[in-house]
């Protein structure tokens, strides 16, 4: 492949595809090898590095993406560049600060850190955007790239369809290129201010002394950050995979995988444990039983504490199809308000925002408090349900036994590498109907929600029943029927 040197400002020179060249060009023919499916995901463009993600395609994304800031934006500024620990996320981000200056735009790099702080520095700054490079809670040869607007919450479908119509070759005007070239400085130190604003979102006067906290760090883009914040406040820390490490981020350990978590807050004797997980946009607890303590029950608590303040309108709780029946059962005896969405957090946010409500998340650990921020945050969630255990001068296990008792929940995963045959499964009337009848005999004793994964090639089946042999029965005869019908 022909390249050509592109100088970055205060690096040494580094070589790209000769797309730079056409760019300067545009409009453009539609960029090669995208898949028919829509290229955005429920969380921005994720998966695997060298087939989907390459260089070529992040330069582009990054070109079309600035078409886009450039064209929203209400004022000039900068865009908010994040990554995780991947191997991959350099050259991810290298690629697309070539496209975005190519747009002509100036590029702040905060390096290493989680994608919350992309969005909350994007926000403060006056950026006209923000990106991150990261696969979130995926494995190590996953990468992804997720964009922000100038507010600081993820792009709407629309804006990301505008971005796609552009590397489709369907957009029918003509591309305005600048009259200069962006630029590209180095900002680390900025991960200061949002250290900063999250100590500063805590009960004035509080600290961490006396409790013993477990971190689980994943090799991720929280290394450095939540250890420091936790210690600032006074908190005695034991930190579990604690280094960047792209070879090993997420790998067994982190949110979804909690084995290691578990028995570290045992061993040491722990208050409280978390994981987060590769971008520290999710959190799970871990109470010192050695209980998950998931995203149903830290809505619950930090519900609560808002309820008794009068700080929740309509008693409203904002959560996914995926959240605990007996969570929302209890939550509504409080007189409260339960809202479902579609799993994802920008679900979740799109209905806060149509409904005013000011509290929302997913049980995976998502959290979404509108008091403080507009993205999901696992550091300050982390922090608020540890300052809400400090204060209440009870334990995380007491909490957990005084709210409510889940059903039988469980959830299985499906690997179907045919993406059309994922996305579209719903047409395969035969597993339709065994989902029909698996609800019929249900009835309201229990739940089923079989979907696609938008960030991983899996078929997600859950059954919730108030017995769990009702759910094993279920889950295992509906897993059966997915592979038989679309795992061929």
């Amino acid at each position: 492949m022909v390249t050509s040197p592109v100088r970055i400002q205060g690096s040494n020179p580094v070589h790209l595809p000769q797309t730079l060249e056409s760019l300067r060009h545009g409009p453009r023919q539609a960029y090669a090898g995208l898949p028919k499916t829509p290229l955005f995901g429920t969380d921005g463009i994720r998966g695997k590095v060298g087939e989907l993600l390459t260089a070529s395609l992040a330069l582009e994304v990054g070109f079309w993406a600035g078409q886009l800031f450039k064209a929203t934006a209400a004022q000039a500024g900068p865009v908010i560049l994040g990554q995780d620990s991947r191997n991959s996320s350099d050259m991810l981000s290298t690629a697309l600060t070539a496209g975005l200056t190519t747009a002509g735009l100036e590029v702040w790099n905060l390096g290493l850190c989680p994608t919350p702080c992309v969005s909350f520095l994007t926000a403060q700054t006056g950026a006209m955007g923000g990106v991150m490079i990261s696969a979130s809670h995926n494995p190590p040869e996953d990468n992804g790239i997720k964009f922000f607007g100038a507010n600081g919450t993820k792009l709407s479908k629309e804006a990301a369809k505008q971005i796609e119509a552009g590397l489709r070759g369907e957009l029918g005007s003509p591309v305005t290129m600048p009259h200069h070239w962006g630029q590209y400085h180095s900002r680390p130190r900025l991960i200061q201010r949002y250290q900063q604003a999250l100590q500063e979102s805590l009960p004035p006067n509080l600290d961490f002394r006396g409790l013993r906290i477990v971190l689980d760090l994943a090799w991720g883009a929280s290394v450095y950050l939540a250890p420091a914040v936790f210690r600032a406040l006074g908190a005695e820390v034991i930190c579990l995979h604690e280094q960047p490490d792209g070879d090993r981020i997420n790998v067994n350990c982190g949110s979804t995988h909690l084995a290691l978590l578990q028995e570290a807050v045992q061993r040491h004797q722990a208050d409280l444990g978390f994981a987060f997980d590769g971008d520290a946009d999710r959190v799970m607890a871990m109470d010192s039983q050695g209980r998950e303590v998931n995203g149903d029950y830290i809505l619950y608590f930090w519900g609560q504490e808002l309820q008794n303040k009068q700080q929740l309108p309509d008693q409203l709780i904002v959560a996914t199809v995926m959240a605990n029946l007996g969570f929302e059962r209890a939550w509504e005896q409080r007189g409260g308000r339960f809202l479902r969405t579609a799993v994802g957090d920008q679900h979740v946010q799109a209905a806060m925002f149509e409904t005013g409500a000011m509290l929302g998340g997913e049980q995976s650990g998502h959290i979404l408090c509108h008091h403080h921020s507009f993205s999901g945050d696992g550091l300050q969630t982390a922090l608020h349900l540890t300052a809400l255990v400090k204060q209440a001068g009870v334990t995380l296990s007491e909490l957990v036994e005084e709210s409510f008792r889940p059903y039988p929940q469980l959830l299985r995963n499906v690997r179907v590498e045919d993406r059309d045959r994922r996305l579209h499964w719903q047409d395969c009337d035969l597993l339709t109907y065994a989902i029909a009848q698996a609800e019929k005999e249900l009835g309201d004793q229990g739940r089923i929600l079989v979907r696609a994964s938008g960030t991983e090639p899996l078929i997600r089946v859950m059954v919730e029943a108030a017995e769990l042999n009702v759910a094993e029965y279920w889950t295992n005869n509906l897993v059966q029927k997915v592979q038989q019908y679309l795992a061929v």
